[in-house]
């Protein structure tokens, strides 16, 4: 898959020229703070020209080798508008992946695809791009809402790309070759895990689970869809895998309840949901989560585990609070007998005697 320039688009002003290369520091992110407080990360990596209007910045390296012309490509970014600082963009938050056929993308993406086309799997880096290769003179008006000659900011990450004969888009694709592709990059994130190489791992779970888009998946029914389905769930559930040993918990609950969406006695999405949630201090949802796991799976000595270990944690907590209460507070002190006691005690003592006295009196006149 070589990247060479001749291969490549020569309307993303790439033909034989030299990448041009800024010293480290440069501050292209840097400034008055985003309205949303949803503005990509301070970067002080060196800055790559890689058009007249397109700059580049590294967040995270990638590996492997750079996509090609025609190549699909399937990345998330987050985009703002520069001068309004607007983020009109996020298919993070969405949890759809734009899926990007390089040499084939829409207009007010070229500035996009040059910097994709720059990058590796699994590199996230921030890109700047012009007007002129964004939305143009006059901007979008419908969605999303970009005004006229606005600078774009992106934050982008490549997850991976296809090679495939002049790109040939998901859309194009039978029901079947899709699964096909999708199983085809599960079982190369299988093979990774087992090499405890998450992040790749996770970029071709990604991949899979791009292939099984809600666009298509509304589209299928009996056969098909449960086909689509033992390949998706599985890739969700390996993806909270992933991230819970990455310690990256919330991620890992949002794609277990991806998978109880569509099989809510699911045993091992509420298992690993139980243990994301138990790392998160979220103890009582745990719990729920391990015993409904165990009623689906009763011979499971994980979720057993788990559960005595909940039940250790509370104890050693209450044990503490009880330590520390007491250290507060210290032991309850004992009354002293002082002249002031006893002069109270004599008192009552008399008022008690008179009143007894006259009742007895009343009593022998009746």
């Amino acid at each position: 898959m070589a990247d060479s320039p001749e291969e490549q688009d020569p309307t993303h002003g790439r033909g034989g020229e030299e990448k041009e290369i800024v010293a480290e520091g440069s501050d292209l992110v840097h400034g008055e703070p985003f309205p949303d407080g949803s503005g990509p990360p301070k970067v002080d990596t060196q800055v790559e020209f890689l058009h007249e209007k397109v700059t580049k910045q590294i967040i995270k390296e990638g590996h492997g080798c750079k996509p090609s012309k025609y190549s699909t490509c399937f990345l998330h970014y987050k985009a703002w508008t520069k001068s309004t600082r607007h983020k009109f963009e996020d298919t993070w938050q969405e949890q759809q992946p734009l899926e990007l056929v390089l040499g084939k993308e829409k207009q007010e993406m070229t500035g996009l695809a040059v910097g994709v086309y720059s990058m590796k799997s699994g590199e996230r880096a921030v890109l700047h791009v012009g007007w002129e290769l964004g939305y143009g003179k006059d901007g979008s008006f419908s969605f999303p809402n970009v005004p006229p000659m606005a600078d774009l900011l992106y934050e982008v990450e490549l997850i991976g790309f296809d090679e495939v004969n002049e790109g040939k888009p998901r859309s194009d694709m039978t029901v079947e070759e899709r699964i096909s592709t999708a199983d085809r990059r599960k079982m190369d994130g299988n093979a990774l895990f087992k090499e405890e190489k998450l992040e790749e791992a996770m970029q071709q779970y990604e991949m899979a689970i791009a292939y099984m888009g809600d666009d298509f998946m509304f589209q299928l029914y009996g056969k098909y869809r449960d086909m689509a389905l033992a390949v998706k769930n599985p890739c969700h559930l390996n993806m909270s895998a992933c991230l819970i040993k990455l310690k990256r918990y919330e991620e890992a609950i949002g794609h277990c309840n991806l998978v109880l969406m569509e099989e809510e006695n699911n045993a091992k999405a509420l298992f690993r949901r139980g243990k994301a949630r138990a790392e998160l201090g979220q103890t009582e949802s745990a719990r729920e989560d391990f015993v409904k796991a165990r009623k689906f799976a009763p011979d499971d000595k994980a979720i057993t585990r788990e559960l005595r270990a909940l039940s250790e944690e509370e104890k050693a907590l209450y044990q503490k609070q009880k330590e520390i209460y007491k250290g507060m507070f210290g032991p309850r002190p004992e009354a002293k007998a002082t002249k002031e006691n006893w002069v109270i005690m004599l008192w009552q003592w008399l008022v008690s005697l008179f009143y007894q006295i006259f009742r007895g009196q009343r009593v022998k006149t009746d």
